[in-house]
């Protein structure tokens, strides 16, 4: 009989392999959100790689000489669906040329072989002298190989090959250099494991943090299971199990990633969220009138959050005890207990409990840890012991802890301490001492905000935003935000600050309006932890009104005084509103880098300001405010060496809500470049209107550029100007839009570009050539380039909403348009208007993250019939629902 050819035995084994890994993949499909079975599934699918690289390797005719070893993940003995296959062939030694030459090609053979048949191998190809020269070399290598185990081939080879290794290796620059990567590791994803979009393997609480535990105890002759940890007294009982099974929850979902993707795809991406979650059985949740409480895939992050938290925490202890344990195999002396109080030792600036039962004993002992951790100087942390302490105390901070008398005055004192706050809450939410005590903040720990500009979970947005406040009271912070810091050093009580921030968003997720929920909230541990009536009454109206003001100087018109009026009386004094405003400024920054910006500064700043004034009885006189802009202008151009007079000609085209809009400043710069172009004579007669004049400067804001439109006014010019700063890259975060008397557009734009800080001089000069092109140009407007929608956008959409409406003095009209973000979305907007010839007055451009929410002021013959209006509106719609 003819043996069957060597590509027809390939192809054999090829449909052998996938027919038996695909069984292996759709068992673990089926397995649903039980963790008992990954690991056998993981193991099942290293063993049946084993048996494939063992048939191949036969088949390559590979002699007894050499041996065949898995490294890295798979000599673990664990493999992921479309994890790499990482192999090492170990070569004989002394090896002479012809023998190496007779091996060469069979070696060859293996490696095409194995990529013939589906394996996908990473190999290398060494000496047993090759590897102890590279793990001197490469800390990455040395990692690999601690983990080799024999698939097949010589035994004596590779048991040569791992006494020297064991023999080189020296455990304590292992653990230094791993302790190392780990630091930088953590800093690459922003040391949190509370990422929108995590990586489940490399990010702070992933698997990787599991895997260097098991690295560093092997490399110390530990072990490189759970289980000799145990055994050597580094862990306890209960981290065993909270080892195993947090272990397991993160490889489940790493595994279903690789399984929904169909490739290697370790990070929870948005695109994937949903559908890994719904492989788990998630679905989304809603009230019982039909709203949506939270969806699927933040069932299944928070799960992710909670396995990734405990990671870390566990992650600290061990690490701890490692390297303790390396300290004493050396004989070195332990740090020096230094006494802080009958409960507590100093040790090497950490805080150690006196006995392993102290919170068992004397439950009030866990929140003086945080307490003492505030008032020690020095200390930079908690110790393994104590960590290790907390980390099993969980369960007696319950409804009686919480209700205690002394427990409740020591977390007011946490609270009210001159410094350590930031870090005492933060270490207080990675113990999960935090959650346990305000049960209320256990609810938002890991919870998602999938409204398209928080970039953090609700919890570590509570805790950015009391980082911020507590910079404001620092003086090395000073220079972030000098009007905030000043405000702040005149401030009494920084703890009201530091209580409404902790609760400002704690009632997020529920349902409801969430700042009424968290008022009630906050004025119900008020009342526990006995605050005194008028701070109570503070705390209450800051957590209630925390997104007032951002909105009222996002989108409302502030030259308005009835606006300014209004606000005031609802802030009451200045004492309200200075707390409002540093918890606002603060807010902002704590949603994401992206969405605060110097002009969302400037208009919180101006809105505070104008309220003061109104507050201390100066209300807004228009013709007093009018007067001292025009002199402070006069100053600024007499300053500018402008000739006398030289403004009046401009100045007397101009209207009170011109001078109402514009700061000194701007007005000053308006005059400067516009004077010389305009004559009495375009005032008698508009027909020798000027030019089109576009001047653009640097925004004395401090970011972007600010831009000067001077034109015939025209029905579509508003949308003209947004499509230009479109094509060009610009996004406007302001437009202030002003008609003169003699018939001339007389506009002003806040843009930003990413690229504008470095060559903002050549982008000056390119407007002001390009933009009155733009504007002068004949013809139709273009149809809008409206880009495509982000990933994030996609998988978590708002529904666009239009709202039109006359103002409150019914002599203009409000649109109010909020939608997914995308490129060419204003000018839509605009073109739409210009369709109906309706003119543009003001434009407030508020981007959070990738949402946008705009207002505009609209005036317009069209607006005074109903049928337009819906027409309008119809079109606005299909504007922002494009995809």
């Amino acid at each position: 009989m003819t043996p069957p050819t060597p590509a027809l035995s390939e192809q054999a084994l090829r449909e052998e392999f996938q027919q038996k890994k695909n069984a292996l993949l759709a068992s673990m499909r089926a397995a649903g959100s039980a963790t008992r079975s990954v690991r056998t599934g993981l193991v099942n699918l290293a063993r049946l790689t084993d048996d494939m690289l063992r048939k191949l390797w036969l088949a390559a005719g590979l002699d007894h000489r050499l041996a065949l070893a898995a490294v890295g993940g798979y000599g673990r003995g664990e493999l992921f669906p479309y994890s790499d296959i990482d192999v090492l062939l170990l070569l004989p030694p002394g090896t002479t040329p012809a023998e190496d030459e007779a091996l060469r090609p069979r070696i060859e053979d293996f490696i095409r072989s194995c990529w013939d048949t589906g394996l996908e191998i990473g190999s290398s190809v060494r000496t047993v002298d090759q590897c102890m020269s590279l793990i001197e070399q490469d800390i990455t290598v040395q990692t690999a190989l601690l983990e080799a185990r024999l698939i097949t081939g010589n035994r004596k080879l590779f048991k040569d090959f791992q006494q020297r290794f064991t023999a080189q290796l020296d455990a304590q620059d292992f653990f230094t250099a791993k302790r190392l990567e780990l630091r930088q590791r953590h800093s690459k994803y922003e040391d949190t494991p509370y990422a929108l979009e995590p990586n489940c393997k490399e990010s702070p609480g992933g698997l990787r943090d599991l895997q260097i535990i098991l690295w560093a105890a092997r490399a110390a002759g530990i072990g490189g299971r759970w289980e000799d940890l145990a055994r050597a007294g580094l862990a306890t009982p209960h981290e065993l199990r909270q080892l195993r099974h947090n272990e397991a929850v993160l490889s489940l979902i790493r595994a279903r990633l690789h399984l929904i993707a169909g490739r290697r795809e370790d990070r929870l991406v948005f695109d994937l969220q949903t559908a890994v979650a719904e492989s788990f059985g998630f679905t989304n949740r809603f009230t019982e009138s039909g709203r949506l409480v939270m969806r699927a895939s933040e069932v299944l992050m928070r799960r992710y959050y909670w396995a990734a938290k405990a990671v870390t925490q566990l992650n600290q202890i061990l690490l701890q005890g490692i390297d303790e344990y390396l300290r004493s195999a050396r004989g070195e002396p332990l740090p020096e207990l230094h006494r802080i109080n009958e409960r507590f030792f100093d040790k090497a600036g950490m805080i150690e409990v006196a006995r392993d039962d102290l919170y068992e004993a004397n439950p009030h002992a866990i929140l003086e840890t945080f307490l003492l951790y505030e008032q020690t100087p020095g200390t930079k942390g908690l110790s393994m012991r104590t960590l290790r302490a907390l980390y099993n105390a969980r369960t007696l901070m319950n409804h009686a802890f919480r209700a205690d008398p002394f427990n409740r005055a020591t977390f007011l004192a946490i609270l009210q301490q001159p410094q350590g706050i930031t870090h005492a809450m933060r270490l207080m939410n990675q113990t999960s001492v935090l959650g346990r005590y305000l049960w209320v903040f256990r609810r938002i720990v890991g919870q998602m905000q999938h409204d398209l500009f928080h970039v953090y979970t609700v919890d570590q947005h509570i805790l950015m935003v009391l980082r911020n406040v507590r910079r404001f009271f620092m003086a090395e912070h000073v220079h972030e935000y000098p009007f905030c810091s000043q405000l702040a050093a005149g401030w009494d009580k920084p703890w009201i600050l530091f209580t409404a921030a902790l609760f400002h968003d704690i009632a997020k997720g529920r349902g409801g309006d969430h700042s009424e929920l968290g008022a009630q909230e906050v004025r119900r541990f008020c009342q526990h932890h006995s605050i005194a009536a008028q701070d109570v009454k503070l705390i209450e109206f800051l957590v209630r009104e925390h997104l007032t003001m951002s909105r009222i100087a996002q989108k409302e018109d502030l030259s308005d005084p009835e606006i300014i009026r209004n606000f005031a009386a609802r802030v009451g004094n200045e004492r309200y509103l200075t707390a409002l405003y540093l918890l606002t400024v603060a807010d902002v920054r704590g949603t994401s880098p992206k969405v605060w910006n110097a002009w969302k500064g400037k208009l919180l700043e101006d809105l505070y300001k104008l309220t003061v004034r109104t507050l201390g009885g100066r209300a807004p006189d228009a013709n007093a405010l009018i007067e001292s802009r025009k002199r402070e202008a006069l100053v600024q151009l007499a300053l500018a060496s402008e000739p006398h007079e030289a403004h009046k000609a401009l100045w007397d085209t101009l209207d009170v809500s011109y001078f109402m809009r514009h700061d000194a400043g701007e007005i000053a710069w308006h005059a400067r470049q516009l004077s010389r172009h305009v004559h009495k004579k375009s005032l008698e007669s508009p027909a020798k209107a000027v030019k089109t004049i576009v001047r653009a400067r640097l925004s004395p804001v401090g970011e972007g550029l600010q831009v000067l439109v001077y034109s015939g006014d025209l029905p579509d010019l508003f949308a003209r100007i947004c499509g230009y700063f479109d094509r060009a890259g610009f996004s406007i975060l302001d437009a202030k839009i002003h008609t003169t008397r003699d018939g001339q557009a007389l506009d002003t734009f806040q843009v930003v570009s990413s690229t504008i800080p470095d060559h903002y001089r050549e982008f000056v000069n390119m407007v002001e050539a390009e933009l009155p092109q733009a504007i002068n140009s004949q013809g139709p407007l273009p149809q809008p380039r409206l880009g495509r929608l982000s990933r994030r956008v996609k998988n978590f959409p708002i529904t666009p909403r239009v709202d039109l409406r006359p103002d409150e003095k019914a002599q203009h009209w409000l649109l109010s348009v909020s939608a997914s973000d995308r490129v060419g979305l204003l000018y839509g907007v605009a073109r739409v208007l210009a369709a109906h010839e309706i003119s543009v007055e003001l434009a407030k451009i508020t981007t959070l993250g990738e949402r946008v929410e705009d207002t505009f002021l609209l005036q317009g013959a069209q607006l005074q019939h109903s049928k337009t209006q819906l027409t309008i509106e119809h079109e606005l719609l299909e504007v922002l629902a494009a995809n």
